[in-house]
């Protein structure tokens, strides 16, 4: 069973990969990220740690943060870990600039507003 007490420290890790994806490749062209194959990769583990991190979160957080689709983004890890052979910049593209920012206000809000003090008594 998963612990109330570690999940501030995986939304902290969610927030930290957000900021990594947005200082490395908020600005990025779909072209340029295509071009950089290191810093496509870095990209690309930085949405898997998103990913494993919001997997491992308790039922309970997420079930009480239903704003967050977490089950796509851990769905999201495994393609890209499982499925790499079959991920496209595309999709890596269009989750940086259309999915990450949203994210990033909500784990935000989370972090800030949770009683963290009383949730990792339950």
């Amino acid at each position: 069973m998963r612990e109330h007490s570690k999940d501030r420290m995986r939304l902290e890790h969610i927030s930290e990969a957000i900021e990594r994806l947005q200082t490395h490749a908020g600005n990025l062209a779909e072209d340029e990220l295509k071009k950089d194959v290191m810093r496509y990769y870095g990209i690309v583990k930085n949405i898997e740690i998103i990913g494993e991190a919001a997997r491992m979160l308790t039922e309970d957080f997420k079930a009480a943060h239903p704003a967050v689709d977490w089950r796509s983004i851990s769905g999201m890890r495994n393609f890209l870990v499982h499925e790499y052979f079959q991920v496209d910049s595309d999709t890596v593209f269009s989750v940086i600039h259309n999915e990450i920012p949203d994210l990033k206000t909500l784990v935000d809000r989370y972090l800030a507003e949770t009683d963290w003090e009383s949730w990792s008594k339950q």
